[in-house]
Protein backbone atom coordinates (compact mmCIF):
# COMPACT_ATOMS: atom_id res chain seq x y z
CA UNK A 1 0.00 0.00 0.00
CA UNK A 2 1.01 3.49 -0.65
CA UNK A 3 2.90 5.66 2.35
CA UNK A 4 -0.02 8.23 3.42
CA UNK A 5 -0.22 10.59 6.19
CA UNK A 6 -3.61 11.20 7.49
CA UNK A 7 -3.01 13.36 9.71
CA UNK A 8 -1.57 13.99 13.58
CA UNK A 9 -3.20 11.08 15.87
CA UNK A 10 -1.74 12.71 19.14
CA UNK A 11 0.64 14.00 21.10
CA UNK A 12 2.53 11.93 24.32
CA UNK A 13 2.59 13.69 27.76
CA UNK A 14 4.33 12.08 30.60
CA UNK A 15 2.42 12.53 34.10
CA UNK A 16 2.99 11.66 37.64
CA UNK A 17 -1.18 11.09 37.42
CA UNK A 18 -2.98 10.04 34.37
CA UNK A 19 -6.58 10.74 35.80
CA UNK A 20 -5.67 13.88 37.64
CA UNK A 21 -4.02 15.49 34.49
CA UNK A 22 -6.92 14.20 31.69
CA UNK A 23 -8.90 15.96 34.26
CA UNK A 24 -6.59 19.43 33.62
CA UNK A 25 -7.05 18.64 30.42
CA UNK A 26 -11.08 18.09 29.67
CA UNK A 27 -11.42 21.34 31.62
CA UNK A 28 -8.90 23.14 29.90
CA UNK A 29 -9.09 22.28 26.41
CA UNK A 30 -12.12 20.16 25.78
CA UNK A 31 -9.98 16.54 25.89
CA UNK A 32 -12.90 14.36 27.34
CA UNK A 33 -13.47 11.72 24.54
CA UNK A 34 -11.73 8.27 25.27
CA UNK A 35 -10.34 6.49 22.27
CA UNK A 36 -8.70 3.87 24.59
CA UNK A 37 -7.36 3.22 27.91
CA UNK A 38 -4.73 0.83 28.71
CA UNK A 39 -2.92 -0.41 31.76
CA UNK A 40 -0.38 -2.84 30.47
CA UNK A 41 3.64 -3.51 29.66
CA UNK A 42 5.55 -1.19 27.07
CA UNK A 43 7.42 -4.09 26.07
CA UNK A 44 8.81 -3.15 22.71
CA UNK A 45 10.15 0.38 23.72
CA UNK A 46 13.34 -0.91 25.55
CA UNK A 47 15.80 0.97 23.26
CA UNK A 48 13.81 4.41 24.98
CA UNK A 49 12.37 2.57 28.48
CA UNK A 50 16.03 1.73 30.03
CA UNK A 51 16.13 -1.83 28.00
CA UNK A 52 13.46 -2.74 30.64
CA UNK A 53 9.80 -3.47 29.84
CA UNK A 54 7.78 -0.94 32.35
CA UNK A 55 4.06 -1.08 33.27
CA UNK A 56 2.22 2.17 32.28
CA UNK A 57 -1.20 3.01 32.42
CA UNK A 58 -2.38 5.65 28.98
CA UNK A 59 -5.51 7.11 27.59
CA UNK A 60 -6.01 8.53 24.02
CA UNK A 61 -8.45 11.58 24.53
CA UNK A 62 -9.81 13.75 21.82
CA UNK A 63 -11.67 17.14 21.54
CA UNK A 64 -14.54 15.34 19.07
CA UNK A 65 -14.46 19.15 17.47
CA UNK A 66 -11.23 18.44 15.88
CA UNK A 67 -7.61 18.03 15.78
CA UNK A 68 -5.18 15.45 17.44
CA UNK A 69 -5.74 14.12 20.96
CA UNK A 70 -3.46 13.70 23.83
CA UNK A 71 -2.10 10.57 24.60
CA UNK A 72 -1.58 10.92 28.43
CA UNK A 73 0.78 8.60 29.91
CA UNK A 74 1.72 7.05 33.78
CA UNK A 75 4.35 5.14 34.34
CA UNK A 76 3.53 2.45 37.06
CA UNK A 77 5.85 1.43 39.97
CA UNK A 78 8.19 4.08 38.40
CA UNK A 79 8.23 7.87 39.72
CA UNK A 80 8.40 9.88 36.42
CA UNK A 81 11.56 11.78 36.03
CA UNK A 82 11.57 16.06 35.55
CA UNK A 83 14.29 17.72 33.18
CA UNK A 84 17.57 18.46 35.74
CA UNK A 85 17.52 21.50 34.33
CA UNK A 86 15.42 24.56 33.57
CA UNK A 87 14.13 23.90 29.59
CA UNK A 88 14.58 27.17 27.74
CA UNK A 89 12.35 27.24 24.26
CA UNK A 90 14.82 25.93 21.60
CA UNK A 91 16.32 22.79 23.77
CA UNK A 92 16.10 19.70 21.40
CA UNK A 93 12.52 18.30 21.58
CA UNK A 94 8.94 18.84 22.00
CA UNK A 95 8.88 22.34 23.80
CA UNK A 96 5.17 23.09 23.53
CA UNK A 97 2.17 21.63 21.97
CA UNK A 98 -0.04 24.13 19.60
CA UNK A 99 -3.65 23.78 20.46
CA UNK A 100 -6.39 24.93 17.48
CA UNK A 101 -8.84 28.09 18.87
CA UNK A 102 -12.02 29.07 17.08
CA UNK A 103 -11.15 32.72 18.58
CA UNK A 104 -7.55 33.20 19.70
CA UNK A 105 -9.26 35.99 21.95
CA UNK A 106 -12.04 34.30 23.23
CA UNK A 107 -9.93 31.07 23.89
CA UNK A 108 -7.82 33.26 25.84
CA UNK A 109 -10.57 34.63 28.11
CA UNK A 110 -12.29 31.53 28.84
CA UNK A 111 -8.90 30.10 30.02
CA UNK A 112 -7.35 33.27 32.15
CA UNK A 113 -11.23 33.83 33.42
CA UNK A 114 -10.64 30.03 34.86
CA UNK A 115 -7.55 31.21 36.41
CA UNK A 116 -4.97 28.91 34.15
CA UNK A 117 -1.33 30.39 34.01
CA UNK A 118 -0.54 32.53 30.97
CA UNK A 119 2.50 33.80 30.63
CA UNK A 120 2.75 36.96 28.22
CA UNK A 121 -0.46 37.62 27.75
CA UNK A 122 -2.13 37.81 24.03
CA UNK A 123 1.18 37.86 21.94
CA UNK A 124 1.32 38.44 17.86
CA UNK A 125 3.72 35.77 16.10
CA UNK A 126 5.90 36.45 12.63
CA UNK A 127 2.69 35.42 10.58
CA UNK A 128 0.78 38.54 12.29
CA UNK A 129 -1.56 36.23 14.21
CA UNK A 130 -2.40 36.39 17.88
CA UNK A 131 -1.93 33.25 19.73
CA UNK A 132 -0.91 32.75 23.87
CA UNK A 133 0.96 30.39 25.43
CA UNK A 134 -0.57 27.95 28.37
CA UNK A 135 1.13 26.27 31.13
CA UNK A 136 -0.75 23.24 32.83
CA UNK A 137 0.13 22.54 36.45
CA UNK A 138 2.76 20.10 35.40
CA UNK A 139 5.25 23.31 33.30
CA UNK A 140 4.16 21.89 29.91
CA UNK A 141 3.31 24.85 27.68
CA UNK A 142 0.87 24.81 25.25
CA UNK A 143 0.58 27.23 22.10
CA UNK A 144 -2.88 28.30 21.62
CA UNK A 145 -3.17 29.44 17.94
CA UNK A 146 -6.15 29.97 15.61
CA UNK A 147 -7.30 26.90 13.83
CA UNK A 148 -9.43 25.90 10.74
CA UNK A 149 -10.99 22.83 8.85
CA UNK A 150 -13.31 21.82 12.18
CA UNK A 151 -14.81 18.61 12.33
CA UNK A 152 -18.19 19.51 14.86
CA UNK A 153 -19.40 22.37 16.97
CA UNK A 154 -19.40 21.02 20.56
CA UNK A 155 -19.99 24.52 22.21
CA UNK A 156 -16.03 24.20 23.11
CA UNK A 157 -13.50 27.31 22.72
CA UNK A 158 -10.59 25.21 21.53
CA UNK A 159 -9.90 21.41 19.71
CA UNK A 160 -7.23 19.72 20.35
CA UNK A 161 -3.77 18.85 18.81
CA UNK A 162 -3.29 21.05 16.09
CA UNK A 163 1.12 20.72 15.65
CA UNK A 164 4.49 21.22 17.99
CA UNK A 165 6.73 23.48 18.89
CA UNK A 166 9.83 21.81 18.07
CA UNK A 167 13.55 22.80 19.26
CA UNK A 168 16.33 21.64 16.36
CA UNK A 169 20.12 22.29 16.13
CA UNK A 170 19.80 22.76 12.44
CA UNK A 171 16.40 24.03 10.86
CA UNK A 172 17.67 22.21 7.30
CA UNK A 173 18.56 19.31 8.65
CA UNK A 174 15.43 18.59 10.10
CA UNK A 175 13.45 19.52 6.90
CA UNK A 176 14.36 15.94 5.86
CA UNK A 177 12.21 14.67 8.46
CA UNK A 178 9.31 17.56 8.49
CA UNK A 179 9.15 18.47 4.99
CA UNK A 180 10.43 15.03 3.00
CA UNK A 181 8.95 12.37 5.54
CA UNK A 182 6.17 14.20 7.13
CA UNK A 183 4.85 16.07 4.17
CA UNK A 184 5.19 19.62 6.07
CA UNK A 185 6.33 21.00 2.32
CA UNK A 186 5.51 24.38 2.88
CA UNK A 187 7.10 27.39 4.85
CA UNK A 188 4.37 30.23 6.30
CA UNK A 189 7.10 31.81 7.53
CA UNK A 190 11.27 31.47 7.86
CA UNK A 191 12.47 34.66 10.11
CA UNK A 192 15.98 35.00 12.20
CA UNK A 193 15.97 37.27 14.98
CA UNK A 194 14.72 38.25 18.33
CA UNK A 195 10.99 38.03 18.66
CA UNK A 196 8.90 39.73 21.22
CA UNK A 197 6.01 37.04 21.15
CA UNK A 198 8.46 34.81 22.96
CA UNK A 199 10.29 37.28 25.27
CA UNK A 200 8.45 35.82 28.66
CA UNK A 201 8.90 32.17 28.11
CA UNK A 202 12.15 30.73 29.22
CA UNK A 203 15.16 31.75 27.15
CA UNK A 204 12.79 33.20 25.05
CA UNK A 205 14.78 36.58 24.53
CA UNK A 206 18.12 35.44 23.03
CA UNK A 207 17.82 34.96 19.05
CA UNK A 208 16.47 32.24 16.87
CA UNK A 209 15.74 30.96 13.35
CA UNK A 210 11.77 30.00 13.54
CA UNK A 211 10.08 28.11 10.24
CA UNK A 212 6.67 27.78 10.82
CA UNK A 213 5.53 24.83 8.48
CA UNK A 214 2.25 22.91 6.74
CA UNK A 215 1.51 20.75 4.14
CA UNK A 216 0.47 21.83 1.08
CA UNK A 217 -1.64 18.12 0.42
CA UNK A 218 -4.66 18.12 2.15
CA UNK A 219 -4.74 14.96 3.80
CA UNK A 220 -7.07 12.25 3.07
CA UNK A 221 -8.55 9.00 3.67
CA UNK A 222 -9.51 7.58 7.60
CA UNK A 223 -9.99 10.20 10.50
CA UNK A 224 -8.83 12.61 8.40
CA UNK A 225 -11.35 14.88 8.61
CA UNK A 226 -11.30 14.74 12.17
CA UNK A 227 -7.62 15.65 13.13
CA UNK A 228 -7.58 18.10 9.73
CA UNK A 229 -4.73 20.22 8.72
CA UNK A 230 -1.97 20.81 11.52
CA UNK A 231 1.79 22.64 11.53
CA UNK A 232 5.14 22.23 12.63
CA UNK A 233 7.27 25.01 13.78
CA UNK A 234 10.73 24.52 14.22
CA UNK A 235 12.84 26.79 16.14
CA UNK A 236 16.69 26.43 16.36
CA UNK A 237 18.87 28.77 18.90
CA UNK A 238 21.62 30.67 17.52
CA UNK A 239 23.16 32.36 20.32
CA UNK A 240 23.47 29.63 22.68
CA UNK A 241 23.77 25.54 22.87
CA UNK A 242 21.09 23.90 22.94
CA UNK A 243 20.26 20.83 25.75
CA UNK A 244 18.57 17.69 25.05
CA UNK A 245 14.69 18.03 27.06
CA UNK A 246 15.38 14.69 27.31
CA UNK A 247 18.75 14.20 28.54
CA UNK A 248 19.12 11.72 30.47
CA UNK A 249 15.09 10.16 31.06
CA UNK A 250 13.17 8.00 29.84
CA UNK A 251 10.65 8.14 27.21
CA UNK A 252 7.46 8.57 29.43
CA UNK A 253 9.00 10.27 31.99
CA UNK A 254 7.36 13.98 32.36
CA UNK A 255 7.01 16.21 29.59
CA UNK A 256 6.04 15.50 25.79
CA UNK A 257 7.67 12.43 24.92
CA UNK A 258 6.52 12.36 21.19
CA UNK A 259 4.75 13.18 18.22
CA UNK A 260 2.44 10.58 16.41
CA UNK A 261 1.00 10.54 13.03
CA UNK A 262 -1.87 8.45 11.51
CA UNK A 263 -0.39 6.69 8.65
CA UNK A 264 -1.37 4.21 5.85
CA UNK A 265 1.26 2.08 4.36
CA UNK A 266 3.74 1.24 6.97
CA UNK A 267 5.48 -0.91 4.77
CA UNK A 268 6.15 1.55 2.37
CA UNK A 269 7.20 3.87 5.11
CA UNK A 270 9.98 1.81 6.49
CA UNK A 271 11.58 1.66 3.18
CA UNK A 272 11.31 5.24 2.89
CA UNK A 273 12.42 6.26 6.14
CA UNK A 274 15.56 3.74 6.20
CA UNK A 275 16.71 4.82 2.21
CA UNK A 276 16.80 8.64 4.01
CA UNK A 277 18.63 7.89 6.62
CA UNK A 278 15.90 7.52 9.36
CA UNK A 279 15.14 3.90 10.12
CA UNK A 280 12.81 2.67 12.15
CA UNK A 281 14.25 2.36 15.50
CA UNK A 282 10.71 0.34 17.20
CA UNK A 283 8.60 -1.51 15.34
CA UNK A 284 5.58 -3.45 16.45
CA UNK A 285 5.23 -5.78 13.97
CA UNK A 286 6.69 -9.12 14.65
CA UNK A 287 4.84 -11.23 11.63
CA UNK A 288 3.63 -9.37 8.56
CA UNK A 289 0.36 -8.09 8.77
CA UNK A 290 0.21 -9.24 12.76
CA UNK A 291 -1.39 -6.62 14.72
CA UNK A 292 -0.28 -5.48 18.36
CA UNK A 293 -3.38 -5.12 20.48
CA UNK A 294 -4.04 -1.71 22.62
CA UNK A 295 -6.78 -2.99 24.49
CA UNK A 296 -9.52 -1.69 22.98
CA UNK A 297 -7.39 -0.97 19.55
CA UNK A 298 -5.24 -2.58 17.70
CA UNK A 299 -2.47 -1.48 14.81
CA UNK A 300 0.60 -1.57 13.85
CA UNK A 301 3.07 1.11 15.36
CA UNK A 302 7.25 2.63 14.83
CA UNK A 303 9.23 5.20 15.91
CA UNK A 304 11.52 7.10 14.17
CA UNK A 305 14.09 9.45 15.54
CA UNK A 306 14.80 13.45 14.14
CA UNK A 307 17.99 14.53 13.49
CA UNK A 308 18.17 15.51 17.68
CA UNK A 309 16.61 12.24 18.69
CA UNK A 310 12.80 13.97 19.42
CA UNK A 311 10.79 10.80 18.85
CA UNK A 312 8.18 10.45 15.73
CA UNK A 313 5.41 7.95 15.99
CA UNK A 314 3.68 6.33 12.79
CA UNK A 315 0.50 4.22 13.75
CA UNK A 316 -1.72 2.42 11.31
CA UNK A 317 -4.66 1.72 12.55
CA UNK A 318 -6.41 -1.27 12.43
CA UNK A 319 -8.76 -1.51 14.96
CA UNK A 320 -10.55 1.23 17.16
CA UNK A 321 -13.61 1.67 19.33
CA UNK A 322 -16.65 3.88 18.21
CA UNK A 323 -19.43 3.04 21.03
CA UNK A 324 -18.03 1.26 23.32
CA UNK A 325 -20.64 0.51 25.22
CA UNK A 326 -22.41 -1.66 22.22
CA UNK A 327 -19.13 -3.21 21.71
CA UNK A 328 -18.98 -1.19 17.95
CA UNK A 329 -15.47 -0.80 16.87
CA UNK A 330 -14.46 -0.49 12.84
CA UNK A 331 -11.48 -2.65 11.48
CA UNK A 332 -9.92 -0.03 9.03
CA UNK A 333 -8.41 -3.03 7.02
CA UNK A 334 -11.61 -3.72 5.77
CA UNK A 335 -11.86 -0.50 4.16
CA UNK A 336 -10.62 1.54 1.29
CA UNK A 337 -7.80 3.58 2.15
CA UNK A 338 -8.74 5.95 0.21
CA UNK A 339 -12.09 6.82 1.42
CA UNK A 340 -12.88 9.09 4.41
CA UNK A 341 -14.52 7.56 7.38
CA UNK A 342 -18.21 8.93 7.42
CA UNK A 343 -18.82 11.65 9.81
CA UNK A 344 -21.71 10.49 11.36
CA UNK A 345 -19.89 7.48 12.48
CA UNK A 346 -16.80 9.67 14.18
CA UNK A 347 -19.62 11.31 15.81
CA UNK A 348 -20.11 7.99 17.96
CA UNK A 349 -17.27 8.80 19.40
CA UNK A 350 -19.17 11.60 21.86
CA UNK A 351 -20.93 8.66 23.51
CA UNK A 352 -17.31 7.69 25.23
CA UNK A 353 -16.88 10.63 27.07
CA UNK A 354 -14.09 10.59 30.24
CA UNK A 355 -16.31 11.66 32.93
CA UNK A 356 -13.55 12.76 35.44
Amino acid sequence: MEKRIIGIQQIGIGVKNMREAWSWYKKAFGMDIRVFEDDAVAALMLPYTGGEPRKRHAALAINIQGGGGFEIWQYKGRIPEPPAFSIQIGDLGIFAAKVKSKNVRNSFKELSDAGISIPGGLLTGPDGKEHFFVTDPYNNIFDVVEGSSWFHNDNKHSGGTYGAIIGVSNIDAAMKVYSDILGYDHAVYDKTGVFPDLSLINGGSGKFRRVLLTHSVKRSGGFSRLFGESKIELIQALDRQPESIFKNRLWGDLGFIHLCFDIQGMHELKKECAEKGFPFTVDSEVKSGESFDMGEAAGHFSYIEDCDGTLIEFVETHRVPILKKLGISINMTKRNPLKNLPDWLIKGMRFNRFKG
